[in-house]
């Protein structure tokens, strides 16, 4: 004889074991219909099939996109967190007589935009990784990000622009 005692179940017969977890009969249990093999089933693709491998251009292109998306939001952004100089610039380019002078807004603005640039690049990099991750067409996805977020700078940067008297003054010139 053994020291070693039974645990629960182990001498109870499975039918014993299904009545005693409140389940039917073995004999009750209803199994599936089988489609016939000779006929091809075409159903639509489940969410737990995997998806088809994209092409592995796909990868390359959504990374080199990524990557430089992040080098330009660096260069960019810090160049915003002081947005009155990157006016000034940008008002003798267009030939605008006068200088920036809404520093107060201008710097608020401008930081404002360095941190829309960076979200947005952030949200964009998760999406695309993400869509990598399921094996997904994903090159479009920086594309989007970066027109969506950098509709949202043009905004950002606008507000200031449209407030600095000399800016309002050329527009003003333009109209008559």
């Amino acid at each position: 004889m053994t020291d070693q005692r039974p645990q629960y179940g182990e001498l109870a017969t499975p039918e014993e074991q299904r009545r005693a977890a409140g389940l039917p009969p073995i004999e009750e249990v209803v199994a599936p219909p089988v489609t016939p093999a000779t006929t091809p089933a075409v159903s639509a693709p489940s969410a737990s099939a995997p998806a088809t491998r994209p092409h592995p251009v796909d990868r390359v292109v959504t990374v080199a996109l990524l990557a430089y998306g992040l080098v330009n939001i660096i260069i960019t952004g810090l160049s915003y967190l002081d947005l009155p100089v990157v006016m000034n610039e940008t008002m003798k380019i267009l030939g605008i007589e006068g200088e920036f002078t809404n520093f107060a807004e201008g710097r608020t603005w401008g930081t404002i935009a360095a941190i829309v640039l960076a979200v947005g690049w952030s949200i964009t990099a998760a999406l695309s990784i993400r869509r990598l991750r399921r094996r997904r067409i994903t090159w479009w996805v920086p594309i989007v990000g970066a027109l969506v977020t950098m509709t949202i700078v043009t905004i950002c940067i606008s507000v200031p622009m449209m407030n600095d008297p000399a800016f309002v003054a050329y527009l003003s010139s333009i109209g008559r």
